[in-house]
């Protein structure tokens, strides 16, 4: 641990040396809480990572900092075979910006041993960033577990669908991202992710509704904007169906 914090330090301090005010200038415009940001890139922190990938105990220590840039260095380091529920559970109630939730759990956390019970599990609370979270882990499982079974996935769509009516702009985005990354798999899930957001679009006064309560709105917007990617030529193509029917 001695040797992992003084590798810590001498990140920071990269770090710290690396940021600009111009750049963290142009990560509050993005919506990013930079408070305790220097104003690096994550292009540049994936660099400043490569030499020190699978390093739990920097990981930890790099999160300890509490700074910004140095948490998005703990997620790109860490080993995930290292990660246990109470560390997810410790760095989930840390997030405090978009940029730093989802870093976590699509590079790191969607590849750690609890990530499927806590993306279901997540999806369900009302912490905003701890639920985006959730449906972010879903997202990477979707896009990245090459080898999990499509039946694996039919538990997130009952939470989709339901959560869908969260009109907070960070969490119906995240719940539109699982959904249509789910559908980009494979035929079989392509059809169950359209079937799911049609579902949604029926439960809150269909496809051509207007107004409503912010949840129907909400429900409604995540469906669409689903629905418009999962049946476009590019995604059908994708998953090895024809054309959509003109």
């Amino acid at each position: 641990m001695d040797d992992a914090r003084t590798v810590c330090d001498e990140l920071l301090a990269r770090i710290l040396e690396m940021g600009s005010e111009e750049s963290r200038a142009g990560m509050a415009r993005y919506g990013i809480n930079v408070e305790n940001a220097a104003g690096v890139s994550v292009y540049d922190l994936r660099a400043l990572a490569k030499p020190y990938r699978r390093d739990h105990a920097l990981a930890t220590a790099l999160w300890a900092t509490g700074q910004h840039e140095a948490r998005l260095l703990a997620a790109f380091v860490d080993d995930p075979a290292c990660v246990t529920s109470e560390q997810m559970e410790a760095w989930a109630a840390d997030f405090d910006s978009w940029d730093l939730c989802d870093q976590a759990c699509t590079d790191l956390f969607y590849r750690a041993p609890p990530a499927w019970d806590k993306a279901a599990e997540w999806a369900e609370r009302d912490d905003e960033w701890v639920k985006r979270g959730g449906f972010a882990i879903m997202a990477g499982l979707a896009w990245h577990d090459k080898i999990a079974p499509d039946e694996a996935f039919a538990p997130f769509f009952p939470l989709i669908e339901r959560e869908a009516t969260d009109p907070r702009n960070f969490v119906k985005k995240a719940v539109n991202w699982a959904l249509r990354n789910i559908g980009k798999r494979n035929a079989a899930l392509n059809a169950a992710a359209v079937e799911s957001a049609e579902r949604m679009l029926a439960a809150h006064g269909g496809p051509d509704a207007r107004g409503g309560t912010a949840e129907d709105r909400a429900a409604r917007w995540v469906a669409k904007d689903a629905l418009r990617e999962l049946t476009s030529e590019k995604v059908r193509a994708r998953v090895g169906l024809p054309p959509p029917a003109s």
